[in-house]
């Protein structure tokens, strides 16, 4: 097993100025562990999801342990990365949740082409580093720099069990406003297949397995059996030689059981609960007839089915999470990236379940009004954004309560 130490759940949020003054860790043995505490109870944000086996409850809780290791040195951690643990940049507000946590990602825009400067350690920029002689910087050359805020994870399991298919007909379906999804096709590197993307803010990664292993290697500097190379600082693979001293992979598979850390982490999100909709009353309704009216459920879909999954609590549910998960041009509100299939433009239609227990809104988090985060809205939300400009004040504040009650 790798060497850890543990955070305990009630962390502090830190901005990045911040986080970029930490000091390194510091080889050597971790300190005692804080005692562990006990997760919300089956069904309730933060918890397992209801109606789980006993095995299953064993996963969850094995795989929330992990979420909660701090990784050293010794582990793997680094050279580069952007925090030490997965609870860091999921915590809010409860552990598998958002944060304020921000990721920088860059590239060179030449007209309609983005380059991702993968030679100079493009798109993501890990901003931290073991020793600050490795720590990387946008490159000058660099003229596209977005940033993005953590996504919440409540609830991954039964987006994770939506079949492609569902996808690839809703993308095929007609619509209304001028609003055409398309699916996110990416490599799923942990079956070597081409599956719809659905995490992420491109819809990147199409499965949990898959996210949790590329937020290792990329977030972490923890190398897995699917991901077996570090990156290197800025692409200066002679410093990454100088840099790197553990051997890869970082996460190794346990005999026993057949799974490493991914696998685990992978566990935890698939069984955790989706968010808790708050109790409805008149205005609440109110509002969701006014978010229906002028169309905002094009992109933002009510809610979806899963299909066949060997956990009973994951097959053949309804899913409330008011999104069509596709790739959607968003004009202005684009952060410039291209990920896969996804252009500069595209952004995967965000869930909006969980959207109450939020702090910050849109994709870089820049505003916490989400009147402000409507009126942000562009290209194919061009016509839903503007009915709702022209609603009457009261109308306005039903929709916007409908919202905070999901």
């Amino acid at each position: 097993m790798n060497a850890h130490i543990f955070l305990p759940l009630a962390v502090l949020v830190v901005s990045q100025a911040t986080f970029a003054q930490t000091p390194p860790p510091r080889l050597g043995p971790p300190p005692p562990p804080p005692p562990a505490r006990n997760a919300p109870a089956p069904g309730q944000t933060g918890g397992p999801l209801a109606g789980l086996t006993s095995a299953q409850v064993s996963a969850f809780r094995d795989g929330l342990s992990v979420f909660r290791q701090i990784e050293i040195i010794d582990s793997g951690l680094g050279p580069i990365f952007n925090d030490v643990s997965c609870i860091a940049c999921h915590n809010a507000p409860a552990i598998g949740g958002a944060s304020r946590r921000i990721v920088t990602r860059f590239g060179l825009t030449t007209g309609d082409h983005f380059d991702p400067l993968t030679e100079r350690g493009g798109s993501l920029l890990q901003a931290r580093a073991i020793d600050p002689a490795f720590r990387e910087i946008i490159p000058p050359e660099a003229n596209t720099v977005a940033r993005r805020v953590t996504t919440p994870l409540f609830g991954a399991g039964l987006i994770d069990a939506i079949p492609d298919a569902t996808l690839i007909a809703a993308a095929a379906a007609q619509t209304t406003d001028g609003v055409h999804g398309r699916v996110s096709l990416v490599n799923d590197v942990t079956t070597g297949s081409q599956r719809v993307g659905r995490f992420g803010w491109k819809a990147q990664q199409a499965t949990l397995l898959a996210f949790a292993a590329d937020a290792y290697v990329n977030e972490m500097g923890i190398t897995n059996r699917f991901f077996p190379e570090e990156n290197a600082p800025n692409g200066n693979t002679a410093l990454l030689a100088r840099a790197d001293q553990i051997q890869d992979p970082e996460d190794q598979v346990d005999a026993t059981s057949g799974k490493g850390d991914v696998d685990r982490v992978a566990d935890f999100m698939r069984l955790l609960a989706a968010p808790v909709r708050k109790p409805a009353n008149a205005t609440i309704l109110a509002g969701e007839r006014t978010f229906t009216s002028i169309n905002c459920t094009a992109c933002h879909t009510p809610a979806l089915t899963t299909g066949v999954s060997p956990v009973a609590a994951l097959a053949n549910k309804n899913v409330p999470l008011y999104s069509d998960l596709l790739l959607h041009d968003m004009g202005t509100l684009g952060d410039g990236i291209t990920q896969g299939t996804a252009g500069p433009r595209d952004m995967r239609t965000a869930p909006l379940w969980g959207l109450g227990l939020r702090q910050v809104y849109l994709h870089d988090g820049r505003t916490s009004s989400l009147d402000a985060a409507i009126k942000a809205h562009d290209g194919e939300a061009t016509a839903a954004r503007t009915r709702y400009t022209q609603l009457p004040d009261a109308q306005q504040k039903q929709l916007l309560a409908f919202l905070q009650s999901l």
